[in-house]
This record gives structure tokens, C-alpha cells and sequence, in this order.
């Protein structure tokens, strides 16, 4: 029986691990061939916090696509840079033939209050986070108007999206904005039949909570923070009674908005957050 992404391409940024890694290997196990990207070094703002992915992880990522029968073009690109993207994503197109789903999953956390951000925080979180997504679309949407077959576009955005969040004012504000993006281009691309929506998750089960920086948020003076003394904290969030949920959940979700069963749904920020945007 077909998937119901059989012959489809899906491009995903951050594809390395965590999130990106599931989205990757859901949509192939629906019968899509992915082109897969990732910064593969790190952030200077970041590595406090924790590392991002690296190539070997993106190797991982090849295997495990492979594994599937699926097809996968897996390149180092930083979505910061739009020539560089525009390059692999062309390469990706010309090697997989064409392009039908766009993911815009990459992004960064780093963690303080509000005004002590520094400037380079700040910076790095909205050329990542928001214009990284910009580029993501950017890049992708030419492809998809001159295909001619519609297509989906779907941004990762966070609860944060929705409401404030302590201690990540630079994250809130970027995952704010791609909500007003995602608006504006749903509106835009419409008469493509091109359908543009964000996922909002809560605390998903990846390195970016599972680090010192996360749990310090909910263990505040605590110089050395751990998961156990932040576990109440995580759970405080959520009306259902889980910390945290893992990333195929949100794959889940990424999946239905870009089958079939999501071809009327455009527009919308869908949380996928066990009640946190409620509470």
C-alpha cells in the first residue's frame, strides 16, 4: 500500500538530530525522499548551552532514511547564509527531481532575562530562528510555484509563539514572528494551491531542553542544575501530566499538514503541546 507521501520530496533544515532527524525519517516512512540540511558546527552563543549537530549525526540521519528505501540528499548548509541554501537546495532538487514539502525546522535555544541578552544572543537567535526560516521559504518557493502541483510549507514555531515565556524573550519574539510570516505567505501562496502553516510545540525531548540552560530555567540560582530538580518545572507547563513529548509527535503533525489529509488546511498554528497554550 502507498504511502501517503509516496513520490513526494520533502527539504528539512536542521535535519541532523532531534527534531529535523524525526521529521526526516516520518515523511520517508510515508514514502518521501528528503533533502536534509543542517549547520552541521557550532554557534558561538549556543555552545554554552549545549552543541548543535554535527556530520556524523547527519550521516546518521542518511542511514536511517536509507534504511526506509528512501532516497535522501543530505548537505551542510546554515540557513543564515541564503546563497549557500540556495545552492543545496538546487543540488537537491536536481538530484531528487522536484519538491513538494518544505520543513523549516532549524533553530537554536539560549537562555537569560530579557535585558541581559547580548547583542550577539539577540542576533544569533533572529538570523536562525526567524530569518533562517525566511530563507528556508525563500528558497523553496520559486520551485514550487513553476512545478505547478501545489505543495506545503510548514514552520516550526514553539508555544513561545503564542505566549511569553520567561528567560527566552529572543526566542519568543523570533518564533512570534514566524507566525506573522507564515500568515502572511498562507495569504500569498494560496492561489498556488501552496498551503503555509507552524506546529507550536511544548518541551520536546531533544538536546535543546535537555541541557544545563533548560534546567536552570526552572531551577533559578541553582548552580548546578539537573533534569530531576527541573522535572517539576517542565511539568508545570503542560495541562496534561507529561515533562516533556517527543519529537515524532510533532512529526506527526508535520506529516498531516503535509498529506492529503491536511489539503484544505492553510493558514493555521497548530500546538502540539499536551495543554500548555491553555494553561
Amino acid at each position: 500500500m502507498p504511502g501517503r507521501l509516496e513520490g513526494k520530496v520533502a527539504f528539512i533544515t536542521g535535519a541532523a538530530r532531534g527534531q529535523g532527524r524525526s521529521h526526516a525519517i516520518r515523511l520517508a516512512q510515508e514514502g518521501a525522499d528528503i533533502i536534509a540540511v543542517d549547520i552541521c558546527q557550532n554557534i558561538d552563543t549556543v555552545t554554552p548551552f549545549y552543541p548543535l549537530g554535527t556530520e556524523d549525526e547527519m550521516a546518521e540521519t542518511v542511514k536511517q532514511v536509507e534504511a526506509l528505501d528512501r532516497r535522501i540528499f543530505a548537505r551542510p548548509a546554515d540557513v543564515r547564509d541564503l546563497e549557500q541554501l540556495q545552492t543545496v537546495f538546487d543540488e537537491g532538487v536536481a538530484e531528487l527531481g522536484r519538491v513538494d514539502i518544505v520543513v523549516a525546522n532549524a533553530g537554536i535555544a539560549t537562555y537569560g532575562l530579557s535585558w541581559e541578552l547580548t547583542s550577539e544572543q539577540w542576533k544569533d537567535m533572529i538570523d536562525v530562528n526567524l530569518t533562517g526560516v525566511f530563507h528556508t521559504a525563500k528558497v523553496a518557493i520559486p520551485a514550487l510555484i513553476a512545478a505547478g502541483r501545489g505543495g506545503s510549507i510548514v514552520f516550526t514555531s514553539s508555544i513561545g509563539g503564542l505566549k511569553g515565556i520567561q528567560h527566552v524573550g529572543h526566542y519568543v519574539a523570533a518564533k512570534h514572528g514566524i507566525v506573522g510570516l507564515m500568515r502572511t505567505m498562507a495569504n500569498e501562496l494560496g492561489q498556488y494551491s501552496i498551503r503555509v502553516n507552524t506546529v507550536h510545540p511544548t518541551n520536546v525531548d531533544t538536546i535543546m531542553i535537555q541541557n544545563p540552560g533548560t534546567y536552570s530555567m526552572f531551577a533559578p540560582g541553582d548552580p548546578e542544575p539537573t533534569q530531576e530538580k527541573a522535572m517539576a518545572g517542565f511539568a508545570s507547563l503542560n495541562t496534561l501530566p507529561v515533562p516533556w513529548i517527543e519529537p515524532v509527535d510533532i512529526s506527526n503533525a508535520v506529516l498531516y499538514l503535509s498529506s492529503d489529509e491536511g489539503r484544505y488546511i492553510t493558514g493555521v498554528t497548530l500546538p502540539v503541546d499536551a495543554g500548555a497554550y491553555i494553561k
